[in-house]
């Protein structure tokens, strides 16, 4: 079954076992043959069945949200076909869209594998591809991934200085969508209390896109259409979600997800040389001039960062000599750090679990209270989202090792220090100037988000991992 011209259901290794509860009933009319015979060759045609975003990704069996959308809405087809409806009209067109595409540095570092270019220069080669197609701005993800790290970090420190029950720990990453999908479908009550509620970088680029930086021009949230590249085609359903539509101007902050493997469709499908394009720098929210990020994994570092935020708010003092050790696999990993501030040591004891399988360990022990981590960065993808399903594939030379092994590379050599000293100013204007600070309501709503128990149709003991 194919979703689009990129994606396919290949190379699936960390996936919940099918059962007859994950099948969507389909209704058999009365005289019709018996539903357990399939004709595969004559007979009459039926009608070309519709799925949605919400049908395939994290799927519990049945459709269990409304605000579906259609996946011919969350393709690259549907965004070539808004850039050049555009592209024909005349400029003073009051109906002319705004076009903004946001590009994310694991799609830079995965297609920079591909075309054997440094991760930056990739980013500004698509700036260059999409400035040609009709964009009109082009950013990359460094502020909304900077903002991400910062909200969620402040998430965590509030926690921490509250008691367990107004705020349970461990708090759990939130940026990854297929994970929250599945906490919301499978764990309701019991698990999402501990997901972060700062929203994911693609869905804070939205907010500020829609929100602040159309204001600019004079120009209301539907009159923007936002484009991300991303690396993981569950990033479709994320920005599908309900909480990120808006009712007022009937629009998403998010229009249209592409991946990573839909845009080299994309370049292939135009006979476009990558080496050969024009370089345009990405554009700039804010006038303070800022540049790539890279804060620790491929998952934009959350462990990381809010390990670090954590001893310094928490304990006055840096976190120093890390302590990793690799539990299960390479993807649960244990983070632990003394601080030490003058009383006695106080440990900071974080995790990674990445994948299906890891994720399923991690909620086991929160279930029986025996999770004694304050921090897990969780994501759905082994190897998170470098590793994403919208990734690049390997070709028939190529292991699928070797190509993560190049995407992890070109992707530790975006940001600097000086770089990040940039992002510090570009975040100072956005809070002050465009939020009213950092604990303000406008921030709280636009930077947060809230999860909803979705009721459960499977019976979990069937769930095979």
């Amino acid at each position: 079954m194919a979703f689009s011209g990129a994606l396919r259901l290949v190379d699936l290794d960390d996936f919940i076992g099918p059962s007859t509860e994950c099948i969507k009933p389909v209704k058999v009319l009365e005289g019709s043959e018996s539903a357990s015979v399939v004709r595969i060759n004559g007979g009459e045609s039926l009608p070309k069945a519709q799925i949605t975003l919400n049908d395939c990704l994290a799927c519990s069996g049945c459709i269990t949200s409304a605000e579906s959308v259609l996946i011919s809405k969350q393709s690259d087809e549907e965004m070539i076909r808004v850039f050049a409806a555009n592209k024909s009209k005349p400029l003073d067109d009051p109906s002319r869209l705004v076009l903004i595409v946001s590009i994310s540095p694991q799609s830079a570092a995965s297609l920079a594998t591909r075309y054997d270019i440094a991760a930056a220069e990739t980013t500004t080669k698509l700036a260059g591809l999409f400035k040609h197609l009709g964009a009109d701005h082009v950013f990359d993800l460094s502020l909304a991934i900077a903002m991400s790290l910062r909200e969620s970090a402040r998430d965590f420190v509030d926690r921490a200085r509250r008691s367990r029950e107004a705020a349970p720990l461990p708090m759990l990453a939130s940026a990854c969508p297929g994970w929250v999908c599945y906490a919301e479908k499978a764990h309701g009550s019991h698990i999402l209390p501990h997901i972060g509620t700062a929203k994911s970088p693609q869905q804070i680029m939205g907010s500020l896109v829609k929100h602040h930086f159309g204001r600019r021009f004079g120009k209301t949230p539907d009159q923007i259409y936002h484009v991300t590249v991303m690396p993981c085609y569950d990033k479709k359903l994320e920005a599908s979600r309900s909480d990120f539509y808006d009712d007022i101007y009937r629009t998403r902050d998010v229009d249209c997800v592409v991946t990573s493997l839909e845009i080299e469709k994309l370049i292939q499908d135009q006979n476009i040389d990558m080496t050969r394009l024009s370089s345009v720098k990405p554009d700039f929210l804010t006038s303070n001039q800022h540049g790539e990020s890279c804060y620790g994994s491929g998952s934009d570092g959350y462990l990381e960062f809010i390990l670090h935020y954590a001893a310094k708010e928490l304990y006055n003092c840096p976190a120093k000599e890390l302590s990793v050790k690799t539990l299960r696999n390479r993807d649960f990993k244990e983070v632990t750090v003394a601080v030490d501030n003058g009383d006695p040591v106080v440990p900071l004891k974080f995790a990674i679990a990445y994948g299906f399988r890891n994720i399923q360990t991690l909620i086991q022990k929160i279930k029986r209270k025996r999770c004694d981590y304050q921090f897990v960065e969780v994501m759905a993808c082994p190897s998170a989202c470098l590793n994403g399903g919208g990734q690049i594939r390997a070709r028939e030379n190529e292991t699928s090792k070797d190509v993560l092994a190049k995407v992890e590379t070109l992707y530790g050599s975006l940001g600097s220090e000086s770089e990040k000293g940039k992002l510090e100013a570009a975040l100072g204007e956005v809070y002050d100037v465009w939020l009213g600070g950092e604990d303000s309501e406008t921030a709280r709503t636009l930077l947060h988000t809230r999860y909803h128990a979705i009721e459960r149709t499977i019976n979990p003991f069937t769930v095979k991992w």
